[in-house]
């Protein structure tokens, strides 16, 4: 064999190994992923709907058949997820409910386990880390969040969203920046909110990670202004949500939205003083966990100033929550920027990779730590996963998450959950596709079960500032102050004022919470069926 053939051969056989070695490492890559799907699936594969799947969807079905509910305040109200409902809603044509949820779960969580493979691969040169980054990053959000933000659950919009923003930063951290600023722009088509907060993040990284070096990137990109056109399809939805709304309606929309009925994720004033600790603490064990790789590693660096973004952008909203006192109109106008969002998501994130890099680090004392915390967190996502399974109903529908009888024996929450799918299955055979009911106020799930309108009910509360104002009205008047804001009142004189302006003939009541003594003509349960825990009346007729 001459040279020329031997050279021939030798770079034959290199090229053939660097594409057997592509191979293998795109196999490992998807069997990583699918491995993180079935996490999810186990920590998060109840029976749909979950938190907000219910809300999603109803929501996505009026956008693609308007005719859908059309006399429902909420589903009819402006749509500020648009990207979510195009890309995620189109199944609500063609399949149930819960076969669209499931749909969903597996692009949106493929979406998330792809984009925390690749930045573990990135950051962590071991196979499989991603997997322990996972179990840690799960039980951070859970047990560690300041504001009850999630990320691993049902399907919604910010579920791929996070996917995109875990994909950009595995950009990031290897400084490719046009593709970062891309992909938080899709992320922010997606949900503006949380895609947003991580382009100002990813900035403050921008600032303190290029602005002295010699050979920095340049901020402004084709990549930057490609994400921002991006953006727009998240952004310019929302902001119809105020657009021919007055300054008046603007303003008494926000305050409702901040201090009434999302207070809980965005008013520090009404956090509970252990949210402050938990999320406080796991910031510190962060800290600790993080320091030994700060200087080392440049990428890890990256993702560290992105976390200080995160906080950052949290403490400002702590600045924030001091204005109510003084300027509450002020406050309720930019509080309602969910300011604690990033930060409830990102710092379980660094916890988990800072934990997993201990584990591989050259203190042994380090790893035994670094595998305590990764036990302990197994066993906590473990444990909430065998919490809810053991209930055996849907989360939305849960007693613990609506309020009513917390804590239920696993038979008791089942019963109550077969009542409801019955008068809701009662609701759907036995009145035309327009009919409107009155609701109880602690469910969220009846246009999901029952596919007909509602007067108002607590969760599906509308986004755009004129429809939130008529939300507002009509929850104070449907569930009036004097009860206690949980019954409907029994008045004829304002029952027969529903019929006439809502258009509503019939009212599903809690038997707990009204008893079976109404004054009123009951069409459900009859004597050949029983229902224990719901019942349906007739309105009264006659002039209101």
């Amino acid at each position: 064999m001459d040279e020329t053939t031997a050279l021939r051969t030798t770079s034959i056989d290199a090229e053939k190994m660097t594409r057997e070695t592509a191979g293998n490492s795109r196999r490992q890559s998807l069997v990583e992923v699918m491995l993180l799907l079935l996490l999810f699936f186990v920590y998060a594969g109840d029976v749909p709907p979950m938190v907000n799947e219910a809300h999603y969807f109803v929501k996505a079905k009026n956008f693609w058949q308007p005719e859908w509910c059309q006399n429902d305040l909420f589903t009819a109200s402006t749509k500020a997820h648009t990207t979510y409902y195009v890309l995620f809603g189109w199944t609500t044509k063609y399949f149930s409910f819960e076969s669209c949820a499931w749909i969903g779960r597996i692009v949106g969580w493929s979406i998330l386990a792809f984009g925390l493979q690749r930045l573990c691969t990135r950051l962590l040169k071991w196979r499989y880390a991603s997997l322990g980054v996972a179990a840690l990053w799960i039980a951070g959000i859970e047990y560690g969040n300041l504001a009850g933000e999630w990320v691993v659950g049902g399907i919604e919009a910010k579920v791929p969203a996070y996917g995109l923003i875990f994909l950009a930063l595995s950009h990031m951290v290897d400084r490719h920046w046009n593709r970062t600023w891309i992909l938080l722009g899709i992320a922010s088509a997606f949900h503006v909110l949380s895609g947003g907060w991580a382009v100002v993040a990813a900035a403050l990284t921008w600032w303190f990670t290029e602005r002295g070096r010699d050979n920095k990137c340049r901020f402004f990109t084709p990549g930057l202004f490609i994400g921002g056109a991006f953006a727009l399809f998240g952004l310019v939805p929302a902001l119809m949500l105020t657009l021919g709304a007055s300054a008046e309606d603007s303003t008494a929309a926000a305050r409702i939205y901040t201090f009434y009925r999302i207070k809980h994720h965005l008013l520090p004033a009404d956090f509970y003083p252990v949210w402050y600790l938990r999320h406080g603490v796991l910031i510190g064990i962060t800290i600790l966990a993080a320091k030994s790789c700060w200087r080392g590693d440049e990428g890890f660096r990256r993702l560290g100033w992105f976390t200080i973004g995160a906080v950052g952008i949290a403490a400002i909203g702590l600045i924030l929550g001091l204005l109510p006192s003084i300027a509450p109109d002020l406050a309720a106008k930019l509080l309602r920027y969910y300011w604690f969002r990033l930060t409830d998501a990102i710092v379980p994130l660094m916890f988990a990779i800072a934990t997993m890099k201990m584990m591989t680090g050259a203190i042994p004392q380090r790893r035994v730590v670094g595998m305590l915390l990764l036990i302990t967190a197994a066993f906590l996502v473990a444990a909430s996963s065998y919490q809810r399974a053991r209930i055996g109903v849907p989360p939305s529908v849960s007693n613990d998450l609506l309020g009513r009888d917390a804590g239920a024996d696993p038979e008791v929450q089942q019963k109550v959950f077969g009542d409801w799918m019955a008068v809701c299955r009662w609701a759907r055979l036995s009145s035309p596709e327009d009919e409107v009911f009155l609701t109880p106020r602690h469910q969220q799930t009846f246009k999901w079960y029952a596919h007909r309108a509602e007067v108002v009910n607590w969760k599906d509360v509308p986004q755009d500032a004129t429809s939130l104002r008529e939300w507002y009205r009509r929850f104070h008047e449907i569930f009036p102050r004097r009860l206690g804001h949980v019954r409907v009142t029994i008045r004829y004189t304002k029952l027969r004022e529903f019929r006439e302006k809502f258009g509503v003939n019939f009212m599903i009541v809690d038997r707990r919470v009204t008893g079976d003594n109404l004054p009123l003509v009951r069409v459900y349960p009859t004597d050949s069926e029983s229902n224990a825990t719901y019942a349906v009346y007739e309105l009264p007729y006659g002039p209101p």
